[in-house]
């Protein structure tokens, strides 16, 4: 019996022993991301550990086994994120983990018996840096894909055109805004290209003036 068995198609085998087909049925399930995953615009983006979200970034929110509660959409200018059931919800500021956290605890509180959460980041926003004074190209750009939380300075430079004859990179001033306040940081990045120090991190927002020497 066991050699008839074991010479017979799959699709014949699982109706004889049906109890069979549907373990190994389960096991592949088990072991599969959930099947009724929303679609990931662009196959979704890499975010770094520990990535804090900010508005704009376009993000998608899955509750398992409730596809009515499934949320694509990016956080409005405030941070918020519109959720079924929950409304809006601030999400800014949070990594990942924590904001699957904070939406299975809102859940969890009214609705939900021990709420599933998944938060995946689709896209980043769009976060920029200015450079002014002696450089070739003075202007507003965008932080590359892979560095949404920031580039080195003599990567912005470079992104700008490199230095003018009369630069001083050694008088370099970045300007910062952030939730404590406003930031005024004097950078000798001389320095950096001479390889004696380590670099300056420009992060979203910043302004960057490179001097003019003086003769």
């Amino acid at each position: 019996m066991a050699l008839t068995l074991a010479l017979l198609p799959d699709f014949l085998l699982g109706q004889i022993m049906p109890g069979t087909a549907r373990s190994q049925s389960s096991a592949s399930l088990s072991t599969s991301p959930a099947s009724g995953s929303a679609p990931v615009i662009g196959g979704g983006v890499s975010a770094p550990p520990g990535y804090v979200l900010s508005p704009n970034d376009y993000v998608s929110v899955e509750v398992f086994g409730e596809e009515d509660l499934r949320a694509n959409g990016r956080l409005n200018p405030e941070g918020n994120l519109s959720v079924p059931l929950l409304g809006s919800v601030h999400l800014a500021g949070l990594t990942l983990t924590q904001a699957a956290a904070k939406i299975t605890e809102l859940y969890g509180r009214d609705y939900l018996v021990n709420p599933k959460v998944n938060v995946m980041l689709l896209n980043y926003a769009k976060r920029r840096f200015s450079i002014l004074g002696q450089v070739n190209r003075p202007g507003s750009y965008e932080m590359p894909e892979s560095s949404p939380g920031g580039i080195d300075l003599l990567e912005a430079v470079a992104m700008a055109g490199g230095y003018t004859r009369i630069a001083a990179p050694e008088r370099i001033t970045v300007r910062r805004h952030d939730a404590s306040g406003d930031h005024v940081f004097k950078v000798n990045a001389k320095r950096f290209t001479k390889g004696s120090g380590g670099g300056f991190l420009v992060e979203p927002g910043d302004t960057i003036t490179v001097g003019e020497s003086i003769f």
